[in-house]
């Protein structure tokens, strides 16, 4: 597992949303090629204010609106990209990735070896996804699995504001386009893993304590949430508290792995966990058939 590089200790109490904010405003500070825009990002500040005030700090030519053309957008960053900006685009839910498609996977996910390293897609999209909410079945997809399966693709979830903030830093950071699903159940913060109780009012969820600077996650490093040496539990996203409600209230004592990178996995935190509980369950919140914990 790797560990964080971290340059500024101070923290303050974030929810994620504020934690991704907070990711967005040390990076567009630190680098002029950032941009940031997507389907009402700029002067509205995104459906769920992952944005807010970027615009007004940075300006217009920094942080702007789109069209509703997912397209488009991701279209727009793949040119941006290949010509040296790092754009961070929004896709304003998981669900509505669909048409752009094509964008993602035969150009952003190729691009570095189609031009044999000439040129890179150095771009994070940003789509919030999951259920939890009652968003309703345009609202609720989780469709990792179909950016895994594209080779050139990374895909990262977090599950906390801490994360969120570190890993969103090092996907601008890097070189390769950058899957970064949102789980909206935990915009506002974890909350108890029961998803047969009554929804716990976002303005009741626990914050995290998040550096106010510059740290990043490293890609490809899962976290171990929870120790135990009776079961080993994969999983990610707003899974990871399903599961802890799910081994508190069974009494079993699981050993739970928080993946963070989808894809590429942390392969050794992964083995020495199972080596060390002899057993091991998948959990994920997408479909059961072909989901990503069918890998």
């Amino acid at each position: 597992m790797s560990v964080a590089k971290k340059k500024d200790t101070a923290t303050v109490p974030m929810t994620m949303i504020q934690a991704l904010r907070s990711a967005m405003d040390v990076m567009l500070e630190r680098d002029n090629n950032v941009v940031v825009y997507g389907q009402d990002v700029g002067y509205f500040g995104g459906v769920f204010r992952c944005t807010e005030g970027l615009q007004a700090k940075y300006g217009k030519s920094r942080v702007f609106d789109a069209p509703i053309s997912e397209g488009g957008i991701v279209g727009t960053a793949v040119g941006m990209a290949a010509y040296g900006l790092r754009p961070v685009v929004e896709i304003q839910f998981a669900d509505y990735f669909y048409p752009a498609s094509d964008q993602i996977v035969s150009e952003a996910a190729r691009l570095r070896y189609r031009s044999a390293g000439e040129f890179t897609a150095a771009m994070t999209i940003r789509m919030p996804c999951g259920g939890g909410i009652y968003g309703g079945q345009t609202h609720s997809q989780s469709p990792e699995a179909m950016f895994t399966h594209v080779c050139g693709l990374r895909t990262v979830m977090p599950s906390n504001p801490y994360d969120a903030k570190g890993l969103l830093i090092a996907s601008i950071e890097n070189d390769d386009p950058v899957i970064f699903l949102e789980p909206k159940r935990l915009y506002n913060g974890p909350f108890d893993g029961h998803h047969d109780k009554p929804v716990v009012p976002w303005s009741k969820h626990p914050l995290g304590e998040v550096p106010e600077g510059y740290y990043t996650v490293p890609l490809e490093s899962a976290s171990v949430y929870r120790a135990g040496a009776e079961l080993t539990v994969i999983t990610y996203g707003t899974m990871v508290f399903v599961s802890e409600a799910a081994a508190r209230d069974t009494g079993i004592d699981a050993e739970i792995i928080d993946l963070r990178s989808i894809w590429p996995l942390d392969l050794d935190t992964i083995v020495n966990s199972v080596k060390k509980t002899g057993r091991c369950v998948v959990v994920h919140e997408a479909t059961r058939t072909s989901g990503f914990g069918a890998e």
